[in-house]
């Protein structure tokens, strides 16, 4: 048999490996994703309804 003799004993644990392999790097991808995009920060954006837009308002980056 030779060098295919562990073929098939050892088929098993390297599928085994390759798909944990593949999760981590899937958990990983979602984990910076989810970092990237805070989703709190539209708070912070919003203008005041109440009080009217004026051109500085739109035009001035600066001011927050």
């Amino acid at each position: 048999m030779g060098i295919h003799y562990d073929y098939k004993s050892t088929r098993g644990d390297k599928a085994m490996k390759k798909e944990a392999k593949r999760k981590a790097r899937i958990e990983q991808r979602r984990a910076k994703r989810s970092n990237v995009n805070p989703k709190t920060s539209n708070k912070d954006d919003m203008h005041d309804i109440n009080k009217p837009i004026t051109l500085e308002d739109l035009t001035n980056p600066d001011k927050n």
